[in-house]
């Protein structure tokens, strides 16, 4: 049995999720305060990209209007787009393994930033995504070996900064070298934070912040997760040139170039978590806000959480019941099987097999671990939520879920159990949020 009451808890979360998302609002809100160091009346050019390419770019034109001259808007294909941008282009590329047009992309970036210089500035929206869907590989690298290095780096289990700090230093426009290219022109940079920490240069690799990481940093990531030998050699050659001064650095904080530069986060995790916060203490809820930036193995942090809502449980700690714990952030997967799935399904997969182990067939705790871009993996899910009980019913119905979890197939069953989360590209993209709610049925 299912207990109905935390399922329409669930259910009304994940709206909640989805409307405190919205990034369209949040650039108005914020272009509105001001557009310092830009110069309105000079025309400003304006590039989106990633996830929240075209949110972000709608909230921009809604309050600028006339003011913008031109410029771009890079977003994966997924993105649906019901209306024009004028003047704006739009471009869509791959995601997350970038391609050809993501190349189309940032050659359209490149040229609208040096635009900026004969106008009042660059207003750059950057969200999450942006690292593929816009990309230009340093020479003698090839889109093909980009494919390659991120198709590894992705089942590697290394953490989004660690992958960023790969992807920065193999890039024209990363790690603050788009700033380059736009040099002198003043360059507002508006971002909106997927990642863990909320800072501007992890987020879609930083292309307007300074970077400081190095080619060191990057071929110790690949090193560390014993990958050097599984990304194509040219990727290895072009590190190595970097180490030997043979290929310019990305441009550090001290760098001239940042004087005429701001970069501002706008919207994150947190600001998800915080109207989660405010909504579950009204139902009666005795709630933490654990955090923001959780990261780790998703099976390893859903055996942790599992522990938790059966404390409660069982010894009313840290709270009794009805009890909510809320956190996000970004845990990883590392591929061991063949499956399909996404870091929010194993998760919630691998919670249910623990707390079933321990309690059985209980139905008064569940959790809900969604992605607010609305696409957990390579699937058509935002996430899923489980109850322990589902592990029952999942055997009832001949599917061994432990077979699933070892084979990162977690969609596939909690397809069959009718427990993903579907919603649809949101337009957004804040990171994953994760709800745990121990209630009484």
């Amino acid at each position: 049995m299912t207990c109905k009451k935390l399922l329409d808890e669930i259910k009304k979360l994940v709206d909640i999720i989805i409307i405190s998302s919205n990034l369209e609002k949040k650039v108005k809100k914020r272009i509105s305060k001001g557009l310092r160091p830009l110069d309105p009346k000079k025309g400003i050019v304006v590039i989106s990209i990633g996830k929240a390419a075209t949110s972000m770019a709608r909230g921009a034109l809604e309050v600028l209007g006339e003011k913008v001259v031109g410029g771009v808007v890079a977003t994966p294909y997924t993105t649906t787009i019901k209306e024009r941008l004028e003047p704006l282009e739009i471009i869509k590329g791959s995601h997350p393994i970038p391609d050809e047009h993501s190349v189309d992309a940032a050659q359209r970036v490149i040229e609208w930033s040096k635009e900026a210089k004969n106008a009042g500035g660059l207003l750059a929206l950057i969200s999450g995504g942006g690292s593929a869907t816009v990309e230009m590989p340093l020479e003698p690298l090839t889109i093909d070996d980009i494919k390659e290095l991120n198709k590894v780096l992705l089942v590697s289990g290394a953490s989004i900064r660690e992958i960023n700090t790969v992807r920065k230093h193999i890039s024209k426009i990363k790690g603050g070298r788009l700033v380059s290219l736009a040099s002198p022109a003043s360059i507002l940079g508006l971002y909106a934070s997927d990642v863990p920490g909320d800072k501007v240069e992890d987020i879609a690799s930083g292309p307007t912040a300074p970077d400081p990481t190095t080619f060191l940093d990057a071929l110790n990531v690949l090193k560390s997760y014993n990958i050097d030998d599984k990304v194509p050699k040219n990727v290895i050659k072009l590190l190595e040139m970097g180490l030997e001064g043979k290929i310019r650095e990305t441009p550090k904080p001290e760098n001239s170039i940042f004087k005429r530069v701001k970069n501002e986060v706008i919207a994150k995790n947190l600001d998800v978590l915080n109207s989660l916060e405010e909504t579950l203490v009204k139902k009666g809820y005795n709630t933490i806000k654990l955090t923001s930036r959780i990261e780790g193995e998703s099976r390893e942090v859903a055996k942790v959480l599992s522990s938790l809502a059966l404390e409660s449980l069982e010894n009313g700690i840290p709270y009794p019941p009805p009890f909510a714990l809320i956190l996000g952030g970004e845990t990883s997967v590392t591929i061991r099987g063949k499956g399909i799935g996404g870091r929010n399904q194993e998760l919630v997969l691998a919670w249910a097999l623990r707390a079933h182990y321990w309690a059985g067939d209980i139905d008064n705790t569940v959790i809900l671990a969604v992605d607010t871009d609305g696409i957990d993996g390579f699937t058509d899910a935002a996430g899923a939520y489980m109850f322990p009980s589902d592990i029952g019913m999942a055997r009832t119905l001949g599917l061994n879920p432990e077979e699933y979890l070892n084979n990162n197939n977690s969609y596939n069953l909690l397809k069959k159990i009718k427990r993903l989360v579907v919603t649809g590209p949101t337009g957004s993209n804040l990171n994953s949020v994760i709800v745990m709610l121990v209630g009484k049925c």
